[in-house]
């Protein structure tokens, strides 16, 4: 199949450090080279991929000083991918919402999974706009939160398992992954540590976004000498942090749309501690690869049962329901079906990019209208 995939340009494929969608992008864009198939990755120039690149800006964004702003980056990114519509038989949209015009108006078929939180009016919005636009979310939690788009199934994010190596024994600290923002509650993190008496490392990213937290909330912890604070970690460096860990708390505060740190944690056996929000009980089994939790309290109460869980079961898990092969397998049955859908439907009219003249019939050159 020839397959176009979009990546965010924040980060590079894969990322260096923090970057959980473009880590999936990137570990689903390797499985369908693997299984035979033709892939062209719109990604920054820096990106590294078996797939064939089309750089978008010369480096990821986040960490390019020189860049322009996201959205003015995407829809030049997106100029690119549609261009050349034509020359493949699916789109796979993993920018956001920004792909949806361009879309609409191209007759090859575009899929788009939505990584991000739908819970908030200002972000469904956009999706809300053009309705008949295909789907994809990584949760079944999160699509409650969009009952009216036109959803076109459900993938839970996969891992390359082969990254993380699986530990029998954990060690005696917790471990805190992902940002440092309100919703992920580091500082509930840091709480648990105190009631159970045990160290946290903290491995995370910080963005200028949430700089206001970081210097009222999160900086006086960091302070604390029962707290580590190592930043962001590269793949090796996360791996060496969880399977070393006791537990990786997951104290969050908003409807999560995966929690892709969760199942990184499972995957070296380590167990998850996890606030009963969003997708998390679709991720973790209660009593078995980890506690879902109600409260604080719960959560607390839960660091010292972890020993009573078999941390193969964390790994066997991870492999069974959240391998970058089974994402890819069911990527491909979306693909496919959405395809079959869209050859018994009435194909949509050109649209003045397609087919290179104006309303008048004059032909356009280079999408120009020649002066008169």
């Amino acid at each position: 199949m020839r397959i176009a995939m979009i990546a965010p340009l924040v980060e590079p494929l894969p990322p260096r450090l923090y970057g959980g969608t473009e880590r999936i992008v990137a570990s689903l864009t390797e499985e369908l080279v693997r299984q035979g198939h033709d892939v062209t990755l719109f990604a920054s120039g820096d990106s590294e991929t078996s797939a064939r690149l089309v750089a978008c800006s010369p480096r990821a964004l986040r960490l390019d000083p020189t860049a322009p702003d996201l959205a003015t980056a995407t829809l030049f990114q997106l100029r690119e991918v549609y261009a050349r519509a034509g020359e493949f038989e699916i789109i796979h949209n993993h920018a956001d919402w920004y792909a949806l015009p361009f879309a609409s108006c191209f007759a090859t078929p575009t899929v788009t999974t939505t990584h991000g939180r739908l819970d908030r009016q200002d972000i469904a919005y956009h999706y809300t706009q053009i309705p008949d636009q295909k789907l994809v979310s990584i949760s079944l939690n999160q699509k409650t939160h969009l009952s009216a788009a036109s959803w076109a199934g459900t993938v839970y994010n996969g891992i390359e398992t082969s990254h993380f190596n699986f530990s029998p024994s954990g060690g005696d600290y917790l471990a805190f992954l992902g940002r440092l923002t309100p919703e992920k509650r580091p500082d509930l993190a840091v709480e648990i540590a105190h009631q159970t008496g045990r160290r946290l490392i903290i491995a995370a990213k910080l963005d200028t976004s949430d700089m206001d937290y970081y210097e009222s909330i999160v900086l006086p912890i960091l302070r604390d000498p029962q707290v580590e604070y190592v930043g962001e970690v590269d793949e090796q460096g996360k791996d060496e942090l969880l399977r070393g860990a006791h537990a990786m708390l997951f104290p969050i505060d908003w409807p999560e749309p995966f929690g892709l740190a969760m199942v990184e944690s499972m995957a070296t056996g380590t167990p998850v501690i996890a606030m009963a929000r969003g997708a998390v009980p679709e991720v973790v089994v209660d009593n078995k690869t980890g506690f879902i939790c109600g409260s604080l309290e719960e959560m607390v109460s839960a660091v010292d049962r972890v020993s009573s869980l078999d941390r193969l079961d964390c790994r066997l898990h991870v492999e069974r329901l959240f391998s970058a092969e089974r994402m890819a397998k069911e990527y491909l049955a979306i693909y496919e079906g959405v395809l079959d859908k869209a050859k018994l439907s009435k194909p949509p009219e050109l649209s003045l990019l397609q087919s290179r003249v104006t309303p008048a019939g004059i032909p356009l050159v280079n999408g120009l209208k020649p002066a008169a």
